[in-house]
């Protein structure tokens, strides 16, 4: 498969890089800044391409089969995923790459029937922004009318070990029996390459846990 990524030097986008190339991925990674990206493997090709430029993200992802984004932004710039959302979608559009996977947030997830995550008291105040901008961005995949899935990862996630095992849900909050809502950035990985090669939830978004 030929993948183009947005966002490969981020904490998730290097282990969907990794995760990719390992399964024997051709996998076209789109920087700002090609430099950034110092890796090297026969199936690895670095691009210049800018998330909020259309031409330059269409250009980059042309004769993929398929465009995964692990874009974030920077605190206090999350109006920009939204922005970065509409320019995704667009550029898969004027590229003719029908399908896109995107990473997702947690906040929006439903921890009980129509109550969030992001709607709890104990949910940080600091993150509220980047969750409303997921929840934003969720909307405009919804729109799109592209082939798209977006994943949401559970309320913690950080490098960690790779298992190959993670629980999926829709909507709602993946917990184990402690309450506990986690997954390692590593399994993520594995759920956004496996939801690639073996499509379960399109035009959907899905949520992963332990």
């Amino acid at each position: 498969m030929k993948i183009a990524l947005v966002g490969a030097t981020g904490t998730i986008g290097q282990r969907i890089l990794e995760e990719a190339l390992s399964r024997g991925h051709q996998v076209t990674a789109i920087l700002r800044d090609p430099s950034r990206v110092t890796k090297q493997n026969e199936n690895l090709k670095v691009v210049t391409g800018d998330v909020s430029n259309v031409d330059s993200l269409a250009s980059a992802a042309a004769d993929h089969d398929i465009v995964i984004s692990a874009f974030g932004p920077a605190h206090g710039q999350e109006e920009k995923l939204v922005q970065a959302a509409q320019a995704l979608v667009d550029a898969a559009k004027k590229s003719g790459v029908s399908r896109l996977l995107t990473v997702g947030g947690a906040g929006s997830l439903e921890v009980a029937p129509g109550v969030q995550l992001i709607d709890t008291p104990q949910f940080p105040a600091e993150w509220k922004g980047i969750a409303l901008a997921h929840r934003d961005a969720l909307e405009v995949y919804r729109s799109s009318g592209l082939d798209w899935t977006n994943l949401s990862p559970a309320a913690l996630i950080q490098p960690g070990e790779k298992t190959g095992q993670y629980r999926t849900e829709e909507n709602r909050l993946v917990t184990d029996a402690e309450g506990n809502s986690r997954i390692s950035a590593e399994d993520y990985a594995v759920a956004m390459l496996d939801e690639a090669e073996r499509p379960r939830f399109s035009r959907k978004r899905f949520t992963v846990g332990y």
